[in-house]
């Protein structure tokens, strides 16, 4: 083997740099392991359920008792986490049990500067009305050229990453039979 006096200072560098990071800073070199949090649901009604957080999926055990989460762990059947967690789907229920979580429809009139609290009797007709009014008001059948277009670009689809891929199909299959053209998801990895 014919080895330069570059190429041997080099190697050695790198073999030196690695036992003075593993000696001085006790990193090692090799591969290691990552152990999730995987705490077990302590009382009430054990239901399943999925992280919201990212678009991966995690299956969750929860545990409910008193109208509280009072346990959350990993699901051990998921074949996803396999019992395991991340430190933000651990956290998940914070979410449910906070005393700051939306639980009614707030409604604030055009120009008011105060919210009112309405029912979803109320809400949701009106909210299926402003659809489809925004949608008629900005529906395009054909663009300059005369090219079919029909599509609205003023409505918008946001999925969640709670959702599964059934879910997610018919939402885009919604979405797209009324026209819109943007479709977004909100998970991130």
């Amino acid at each position: 083997m014919d080895m330069q006096r570059r190429t041997f200072l080099g190697l050695a560098g790198a073999v030196g740099a690695g036992g003075l990071v593993k000696g001085l800073f006790g990193v090692g070199l090799g591969p290691t392991e990552a152990y999730a949090h995987t705490a077990r649901p302590i009382r009430g009604k054990i239901t399943t359920s999925v992280c919201p957080f990212c678009s991966v999926g995690c299956g969750l055990l929860i545990s409910a008792a008193g109208g509280k989460v009072v346990g959350l762990s990993g699901d051990p059947d998921h074949p996803i986490n396999e019992a395991s967690l991340c430190s933000k789907g651990a956290a998940v229920s914070q979410i449910a049990n906070s005393d700051q979580r939306a639980t009614k429809v707030l409604y604030r009139a055009p120009g008011a500067s105060e919210w009112e609290e309405k029912d979803w009797d109320w809400a949701l007709p009106r909210i299926a009305q402003r659809m489809k009014k925004t949608r008629d008001a900005t529906f395009q059948q054909r663009d300059a050229s005369g090219r079919t277009m029909n599509r609205t670009l003023s409505v918008a689809s946001l999925g969640g990453s709670a959702m599964d891929n059934e879910e997610c199909y018919l939402l885009s299959k919604a979405a797209r039979a009324m026209g819109m053209v943007y479709l977004e998801h909100h998970a991130r990895l």
